[in-house]
Order: C-alpha cells, then sequence, then structure tokens
C-alpha cells in the first residue's frame, strides 16, 4: 500500500485548513448539488472544500483528510472522457463516501460494473435497509430518497456488501469492506431524501470519526495568526465597501495586525443613496480604523461609458478599483515611509466557485466577480482573502464573533461593480439617479413591513427597455423597473421571495408615483438555478 503523508497547506494560503481543522473534501463530478455536499458537512461541524476529481493525489494528500465524497455528476462512467479521479485515491487510508455517479464510479474502480438501469429513476422512492448500522445507522427500515439517475451499479466486485435496496435498483446502498467506501445511489443532501442529513452525519462521526471540532471562533483565530504570518510588519490596504463581506474582513485584519491596516473606502458613482454618509459615520465614530474615502466617480463612469456588456463591466470595474488602490498605496507610503505590498479583499467561496477560479474541471464560469476573475494580471499586489473559503452565513457568524454590530453583520448584500450591474445597458448618470431612486422606495417598503431580516437580498433593476402607460390623460413611454426578491441561505442557490401583494403594490405605486421617468414595475420570480440572483 501506498501512503501519503498529511501535510499541512502553504502557509501564506489564508485557508483555515492550515491548522489542522478536520477536513472532508468533495471531489465534484459536475453536481447540480456540489455545493449543497460541502454545506452540509460544515453543517455537521467539519471542515470542507470542493476539489476536481483530477487534483493530483499529493495535493489530496496534503490537507488534515478525516474522509473524501465523491459528488454526483450528469455523466456516465462509460462515456469516453467522462471524469474520474487516481485509483490511488483508496490508498490515502481515509473512508470515502459515493453518491450517484460517485457511488458508480468508485464500484467500477474496486470491480464492479455499471450498466443503463432497466427503470431510470427521477424523484422519491423507496428504500428499504437491509443493514441499520454504520452509515444506516438509526435510519429506519423503509424511508423515502430523492432519486436522479440513468445509470446503476449492475455487479458488485469482491468484498463488497449491500446494505439497502429499491424495487428498481436492488443495490443502493453499497459498503466495500476492506477499502473504507461507501456508495449511496441517491442524494442524501437534498432535503427531499427525509433521512440523508443523518446518513451524511453517520459516514462523518460513525466512519470517519470526526469529532465536530471545527467552530467559527477558531477560524477567526487561525486566520488572525495566518494573517500575521502572511503579512509580517508590511501594511494592508483593504478594499471597504460597507457590506457584510469588507465589513468582516476589515474587522478580522484590525483585530489581527491594529494600525497596520488602512481602509480605502472608493466612491466610484455606482453607490446606493447616501451609501458614502453611511459606511464613513459607521466607520469612523464607531471603529478605531484608518479610513481613506477616494472620491472617484469620474473615472469609473468614463470607463463604463457606451459598455453593454456586463462581463466587460466586471472586467472594466475590477481594472480600476486596482487603479484607484494602486494610487492609495503610493499616497500612504509617502506618508508613512512603508511599502504597500498587500491587498484584502472580501471573497467568498460562491465567488471562486462561480467564476471557476475555485478548482478546475467541474465548476462553471458563470460570471466573473470583480475581485476574482475581473482583477488584471499584473496585479501589482499580493492578495489577503481570509473569507476565501467561506459561505455568506458563515461570514455572518464570523462577524457575529468579531462583535460587528447587527446593523452591519445583517445588511443585504450589494455586489462590488454596485449599480452598473442593476442598471442594464449603457450606464449613464440620469440612468443611475432613477435606480437610486427606485431602490431606495424598495428597501424603504421591506423595512417597513418587517421584511428585511426574513428576505436574503432586495433590491431594484433598471431594464433597457421602455414602455406605453397613461399618466393622466396623457401617453407616456417611459422606462421598465424589476424588483428582485430572494430568500437563501448560502447564495448558491436562492428562491424568490414571496413578498405580500400589498407589499408589491405599495412599491409600485410609489416607484411610478415619486420616480420621474418609470411607468411599469415587474417582479422577478426566478429562482437560481436557473436564473441568478443579481441580473447581469
Amino acid at each position: 500500500m501506498v501512503l501519503f503523508p498529511v501535510l499541512m497547506r502553504n502557509e501564506n494560503s489564508n485557508s483555515s485548513t492550515q491548522k489542522g481543522a478536520e477536513t472532508v473534501l468533495i471531489l465534484d463530478f459536475g453536481s447540480q448539488y456540489a455545493q449543497l455536499i460541502a454545506r452540509r458537512v460544515r453543517e455537521a461541524g467539519a471542515f470542507s472544500l470542493l476539489m476536481a476529481p483530477d487534483t493530483p493525489i499529493e495535493e489530496l494528500a496534503e490537507h488534515n483528510l478525516s474522509g473524501i465524497i465523491f459528488s454526483g455528476g450528469p455523466s456516465s462512467i462509460s462515456e469516453e472522457g467522462s471524469p474520474r479521479c487516481d485509483d490511488r485515491i483508496f490508498d490515502l487510508g481515509v473512508p470515502i463516501l459515493g453518491i450517484c455517479y460517485g457511488m458508480q464510479l468508485g464500484c467500477s474502480m474496486l470491480g464492479g460494473s455499471v450498466e443503463g438501469a432497466h427503470a431510470r429513476e427521477y424523484g422519491r422512492a423507496s428504500l428499504s435497509v437491509k443493514n441499520a448500522t454504520g452509515l444506516l445507522r438509526g435510519i429506519p427500515a423503509d424511508t423515502a430518497v430523492w432519486m436522479s439517475h440513468g445509470d446503476q451499479v449492475d455487479a458488485l466486485g469482491k468484498d463488497f456488501e449491500v446494505l439497502a435496496t429499491t424495487s428498481t435498483c436492488p443495490m443502493a446502498v453499497v459498503t466495500h469492506i476492506k477499502k473504507q467506501f461507501y456508495g449511496v445511489q441517491f442524494h442524501p443532501e437534498v432535503t427531499h431524501t427525509p433521512h440523508g442529513v443523518d446518513i451524511l452525519r453517520n459516514f462523518l462521526y460513525e466512519i470517519c470519526n470526526v469529532q465536530g471540532t471545527w467552530r467559527m471562533s477558531d477560524f477567526m483565530e487561525e486566520q488572525c495568526t495566518l494573517i500575521q504570518e502572511q503579512v509580517g510588519d508590511q501594511r494592508v490596504l483593504c478594499g471597504l465597501s460597507g457590506g457584510v463581506d469588507s465589513s468582516v474582513v476589515a474587522a478580522l485584519l484590525h483585530k489581527a495586525i491594529g494600525k497596520q491596516l488602512v481602509c480605502v473606502f472608493v466612491d466610484n458613482g455606482l453607490l446606493r443613496k447616501n451609501e458614502r454618509d453611511f459606511v464613513e459615520t459607521t466607520f469612523r465614530d464607531h471603529f478605531d480604523i484608518d479610513l481613506r474615502v477616494v472620491d472617484a466617480a469620474e473615472a469609473f463612469l468614463l470607463d463604463l461609458k457606451g459598455v453593454t456588456d456586463p462581463q466587460e463591466k466586471r472586467k472594466l470595474i475590477g481594472h480600476r478599483f486596482i487603479e484607484v488602490f494602486k494610487e492609495s498605496a503610493e499616497e500612504i507610503q509617502k506618508e508613512s515611509n512603508t511599502e504597500v505590498t498587500f491587498l484584502a479583499q472580501g471573497t467568498l467561496y460562491p465567488d471562486v466557485i462561480e467564476s471557476g477560479h475555485g478548482y478546475s474541471g467541474a465548476a462553471a464560469n458563470i460570471k466573473l466577480h470583480h475581485n476574482v476573475g475581473g482583477l488584471p494580471e499584473e496585479l501589482g499586489f499580493d492578495l489577503v482573502e481570509p473569507l476565501r473559503d467561506l459561505f455568506k452565513d458563515e461570514v455572518r457568524k464570523l462577524g457575529e464573533v468579531l462583535g460587528l454590530p447587527d446593523g452591519i453583520i445583517w445588511r443585504h448584500p450589494f455586489p462590488g461593480p454596485g449599480l452598473a450591474v442593476r442598471c442594464l445597458g449603457d450606464i449613464t448618470e440620469p440612468k443611475l439617479e432613477v435606480l437610486r431612486a427606485c431602490d431606495e422606495i424598495v428597501l424603504e417598503e421591506i423595512v417597513a413591513a418587517n421584511l428585511y431580516r426574513s428576505t436574503d437580498q432586495v433590491f431594484a433593476v433598471l431594464l433597457p427597455i421602455q414602455t406605453v402607460g397613461v399618466m393622466g390623460d396623457g401617453r407616456t413611454y417611459e422606462s421598465v423597473v424589476a424588483v428582485r426578491a430572494v430568500e437563501t441561505q448560502d447564495f448558491m442557490t436562492a428562491d424568490w421571495a414571496k413578498l405580500p401583494y400589498e407589499v408589491l403594490a405599495s412599491m409600485s405605486s410609489r416607484i411610478i408615483n415619486e420616480v420621474r421617468g418609470v411607468n411599469r414595475v415587474v417582479y422577478d420570480i426566478s429562482s437560481k438555478p436557473p436564473a441568478t440572483i443579481e441580473w447581469e
């Protein structure tokens, strides 16, 4: 047997796995539920990361591994070019759970065979448990599970045992006794499998012997140490927007390095109404942080003049932000005679995944984020991104541990590119003024209806179309505004919020009556996926 050493990751990676947190890696074979698996593991108290199936085995071994999960995926293992992983993965000496495609792949690698199912299963199925120990400990003898597969394991290799079946899948849950491999043909991570979380927790606690030691307070202390090691005695420039992500980064950095931190708030002309005043008041009056405010609205709007493509908008905004940060760094260096080589950002795990920069192969590049895929190649700074392994709700938990006020922790997200990605089409100052006024009304109504904390992101979008209307006795031909409100836990998936009709009616009435140039309001009832939360 080949033994792989368990090593710590590079000391500059700003990863919470560095200090030895129990880690479960999810190899993503293209599943639409891969991020949900990662969430379920973290909720159970172990740290998780998504990795590409073809990640070198040596890189997998660098983590403090407790277990590995093979996700599902849309491919058939019999297809040429279907994703696979290194056969040596079973020599890492940790338990492996295969889900759907992951089960089929693992069984195939260990001597089994996979064929097209006699009856495809999509939706609920009844699982009959034959061995209620280990992975299935405490699971009822008959329980519902969520199936989504066309292929299934047709024959098992040596040393396999069947733990559960369905009427059309005689090998619905299996285990390989010698290799610590477990396979489930259904999806335990989705809510449609009532005892799915119990099965995942059994894998973590009964099989992987996870201790549930991953805590946000530990993450905070570990990140403080990592930040100190990374930056030394250098000064760090933090791009502060006033949103929860950058605010938590600023608070974390201030705890770690104190006066070495300089926060720069850039007024890019794409902000919400009164946003600049809010940020200045909050951070100058309540925090002992060196805050610099840069008015760069003219430069940003000039860059965006005539640009309609959303990806290009994000790239241009990312480039301009870096130029502003470089200029600010030069000024700070002149003042203090100390070089500023580090730039801190509130990049989150969903940003990394959606931009296709988290791992190669499985993650589609859905959109560039101005602080991930939108950055210029020649950055000029070393990045400090202590939140890049966290989901949004985890960032809020970290904010609570850091003692940030609720008013910041529970602010609805505002995109880094600002109103540029909520003003569809070309950007002009008159359009931005219309959008600001509409957005302010939408938020006022949400707050007045006591719905701000029960929704996760609510905003207005100015569409690049005009429609006919009637005001008084005259015909109008004016702009359309869309209202977007979503509910979500991790911002990787989201459902549209079922706002009360009277709240929507009040929004519409006020926007049309109070904002000159708008004669129609529509409500976005799209979920993510297939739509994204932002329109661009």
